[in-house]
């Protein structure tokens, strides 16, 4: 879908009862007489050129009007309903228990209530020289600094040389510090999480855990406890054994 069309009725009679239909009038507009030196270039001088000139206007709009409309923006913000009826939990061993997910809410509000109460703290910290914050509409900005210049272009994480001239985070990419996430208002923290899910999904991204002992696995949890347990998204949540 490339673009969007609007047909317009030619003239003026179909135009105005195309009007009536959408927009009933509440007022009548009579027929009036202006000067002969009207000009309806210049700003209307009287209610009667006003009228007048918004009636010349609404004439020459073009029959059609096309709007060009990017694809890939629409394909971004659609939805995709999935229904969880029949949704298998996970293997022995890889969900944690009710305890441990308790424990981590508790721990998580704690810690969420004491960011809050520090925010200013936090803001008014110095940064390095090398932190340079994206705009908020800035997306592949955002991504290069999210996730490094490295992972941004593909390249190989791993150097050639021997030296080690310590961390780089242009290259490998900023952690959310607090320094840096206390500037960052929560429209521009939604946006950032929807440019870094959207790389996600043009790269596929989809690994797959080796076994039990993986060491994404607690963190894995720890994300899916807090969004059902704490913000309520009851539908990942395990059910109590």
């Amino acid at each position: 879908m490339g673009s969007l069309l609007r047909q317009y009725p030619r003239d003026q009679g179909a135009m105005e009862s195309a009007v009536e239909e959408l927009m009933p009038r509440l007022l009548p507009v009579e027929p009036c007489d202006l000067a002969e030196d009207f000009d309806p270039s210049v700003p209307p001088r009287t209610p009667q050129e006003y009228l007048k000139r918004v009636q010349l206007e609404a004439a020459q709009c073009p029959d059609v009007v096309v709007a060009h409309i990017d694809p890939k923006k629409l394909k971004r913000k659609q939805t995709v309903n999935v229904s969880l009826s029949g949704c298998q939990p996970a293997p022995e061993g890889y969900s944690p228990t009710l305890k441990w997910q308790q424990q981590q809410v508790v721990q998580f509000s704690v810690i969420r209530q004491s960011v809050n109460k520090h925010r200013n703290h936090w803001k008014s910290q110095h940064l390095d020289n090398n932190v340079t914050m994206p705009k908020s509409e800035d997306e592949e900005g955002w991504k290069k600094f999210c996730l490094g210049e490295r992972l941004y272009a593909e390249m190989s994480v791993a150097t050639a040389t021997g030296e080690n001239p310590g961390i780089d985070y242009v290259q490998i990419g900023f952690p959310p510090l607090l320094s840096i996430v206390s500037r960052m208002n929560q429209a521009t923290i939604t946006s950032v999480l929807e440019y870094l899910i959207n790389w996600f999904g043009e790269k596929d991204f989809t690994p797959e855990l080796e076994s039990k002992e993986d060491d994404r696995i607690p963190a894995l949890n720890l994300l899916i406890c807090l969004v059902s347990r704490y913000f309520d998204q009851r539908d990942l949540a395990d059910e109590p054994s």
